[in-house]
């Protein structure tokens, strides 16, 4: 009977111990909304993404693995970086091309023959 008793008070003792934790949780709500795992941008903005930056990148889990928007986002940075180098490599490679072919011209052209110099 004893313990009977014993276990009816610690019940008892239990649920009012959850009640006020849930009930009188202060001023927030008593389960406050969960906050949302979001990558924040670790790619830096004021210069060009290297290889550390992207050796370094991690999303955060999701439930199914990660999210498809926070991927794509990176996904689409990348891409449009990657196509400004590209653009950027193919106009100095056309003018170190311009600046070659013309110096190839003006050596040719100030050639003294060598009939010239006999």
């Amino acid at each position: 009977m004893f313990m009977f008793l014993f276990l009816v008070v610690a019940l008892a003792v239990v649920v009012a111990a959850v009640t006020v934790a849930v009930v009188g949780g202060g001023e927030s709500a008593p389960l406050p909304e969960a906050v949302p795992d979001r990558l924040a941008d670790p790619l830096p903005l004021d210069r060009p993404v290297n290889r550390g930056d992207v050796e370094t990148l991690r999303f955060p889990i999701a439930l199914r693995g990660y999210r498809m928007s926070d991927v794509d986002d990176v996904l689409g940075r990348l891409g449009a970086e990657i196509g400004e180098r590209d653009a950027r490599i193919a106009d100095l490679e056309a003018a170190l091309d311009g600046a070659r072919s013309a110096s190839a011209a003006s050596t040719s052209l100030h050639k003294p023959a060598e009939e010239d110099h006999r």
